[in-house]
């Protein structure tokens, strides 16, 4: 993507990490998923909430993220943690409503948030085997609000997933509920490399709000395979600056792990 001395050029995954940093909430608890999740906790971190109190899998919980983990289980999201606990420990916080926001990936999405990370094509004989659930079913099923980060193109944005290990609003209005998860939790965003997508409250199915600078409405459409619904007013999103950059490839990930 082209830029200027304010918007220096970028890469579609830079793009996504810096929107998906500026969603954080100052103050708030955040269960952090593997890859690009972590590098924007860690942006968001360094730039606009340093009071985030992130949350690991396998129990590291309110680390400061001064070193990139390679892994939800890597050392450095103990580094200066609040508490070092253990993946159970985690998991029972977020059912008993405690973790504001979960940052999670993903091979698959369809029009309600659902999620696949673990098969491509039938199940019991895929045509890839991904890495599964670890905690993204229970992410997904209890913390209040989830956000998704990922590559937009038709096969991932699907009318239904192979599998759903994360569930969004599984089919609809309420169903949720009738599955026996918590009430008012699910899918907030979806930050992609063509923009941010929200739910309609009625119909709980995707809806394009914003674009990336450049992109049009037409072209996430056909980037699509499913019905998008789209936003009254779709804005424009506000390019990388300078600054996200710099913190972005200078401190964030100087070893180009991610990037």
């Amino acid at each position: 993507m082209a830029g200027n001395s304010k918007h220096p050029e970028y890469s579609p995954t830079e793009f996504m990490i810096c929107v998906a940093a500026r969603l954080f909430q100052d103050g708030t608890t955040a269960f952090i998923g593997t890859g690009v999740p972590m590098l924007a906790a860690s942006l968001a971190q360094k730039l606009y909430t340093p009071n985030l109190i992130p949350v690991f899998e396998f129990g590291g919980t309110g680390a400061m993220l001064e070193q990139l983990p390679l892994a939800v289980g890597g050392a450095s999201t103990f580094h200066r943690a609040l508490i070092a606990a253990g993946i159970c420990d985690v998991m029972e916080t977020a059912a008993r409503g405690f973790i504001d926001y979960g940052f999670l990936g993903g091979a698959q999405i369809d029009p309600y948030g659902n999620l696949n990370s673990t098969v491509i094509g039938d199940y019991y004989h895929p045509r890839v085997r991904l890495p599964g659930s670890g905690g993204g079913n229970d992410v997904g099923s209890f913390c209040w609000q989830t956000i998704a980060i990922m590559q937009h193109d038709r096969r991932r944005f699907v009318e239904h997933c192979d599998f759903i290990t994360t569930p969004g609003y599984l089919t609809g209005p309420c169903t949720r509920e009738e599955a026996g998860l918590p009430p008012n939790t699910g899918p907030m965003a979806v930050i992609t490399s063509l923009g941010q997508l929200g739910f309609d409250e009625e119909t709980r199915r995707m809806r394009l709000d914003a674009v990336a600078p450049g992109v049009t409405v037409d072209h996430v459409i056909e980037n699509t395979g499913f019905d998008l619904l789209i936003a009254d007013a779709v804005s424009e999103i506000e390019p990388p600056n300078a600054e996200e950059l710099f913190a972005l490839r200078d401190e964030v990930d100087p070893s180009h792990l991610y990037i």
